[in-house]
């Protein structure tokens, strides 16, 4: 039997063992000085009852990206015209033979991580039972590999606040260097040095600009510090790259 890539003579689908395609979502947030994903409690088997990460099975006649944003909006009950506006960024396919016990199935996954996002609650019509944001160090084990598609999505979303001007977006509309550099250290997990943060953060073109005369007092006895707002610039040159050691 011969089968060809484009399906010209010899291809025969019945050949092929059929399976399915879903999507799953790591949705990240900063929260209280912590890193936070969404999770839903799964209200059908497999796994019922276990926390996983939103997502569900593609339709016939939507896109990959389209089945995310439904799925989203289905499983967490927020609102279709929030979940259009987010930026979501295709992970990576995963594709083991046995990751999902109904059947073969293939997941395209999504990362996002942003800011502001209200509390979440299962009632769209989803096969969710719960939905909530949870601190990524107290997640609990999770169905199918869900896991390994978290650490994937963390690792990638690390990447961007190295090459991005992302980690503006979580800071006040006029900010410190100092509430910048928390949103790094939350999201790397990791503790950066003051002078050496400010001396990058400083030198990198376009990322922050000085508010003229104004200033706030972050506590303790010292003067007020200077506030900045985002710069124009969207991708960081040089990279502000996560350090080698020093991580919690």
């Amino acid at each position: 039997m011969s089968w060809t890539h484009g399906g010209g003579p010899g291809y025969e689908p019945s050949a092929f063992e059929p399976f399915a395609v879903t999507v799953d979502l790591a949705v990240f947030t900063v929260r209280g000085g912590r890193l936070h994903v969404l999770l839903i409690r799964r209200g059908q088997e497999p796994y019922a009852g276990a926390w996983a990460l939103p997502g569900g099975f593609v339709l016939p006649r939507e896109s990959a990206e389209t089945a995310a944003r439904r799925e989203l909006a289905e499983e967490t009950g927020l609102s279709a015209e929030l979940v259009a506006g987010l930026h979501l960024e295709q992970l990576r396919t995963y594709s083991e033979p046995d990751r999902d016990p109904r059947m073969r199935v293939v997941s395209v996954a999504f990362t996002a991580l942003v800011p502001d996002l209200p509390e979440p609650a299962a009632e769209g019509g989803g096969d969710a039972a719960g939905a909530r944001w949870q601190p990524v160090g107290e997640v609990p084990g999770l169905a199918f590999d869900h896991a390994v598609i978290l650490a994937d999505a963390r690792e990638r979303i690390g990447s961007k606040l190295e090459y991005t001007c992302l980690a503006t977006a979580f800071c006040p509309p006029e900010f410190t260097l100092g509430e910048l550099q928390a949103v790094y250290e939350t999201v790397w997990d990791t503790v950066l040095d003051r002078p050496n943060f400010r001396r990058k953060v400083l030198a990198t073109a376009g990322f922050v600009e000085a508010v003229p005369g104004a200033a706030r007092l972050t506590g303790g006895r010292g003067k007020p510090a200077a506030l900045y707002r985002p710069g124009p610039a969207t991708t960081l040159h040089p990279p502000l790259l996560r350090p080698t050691e020093g991580r919690r």
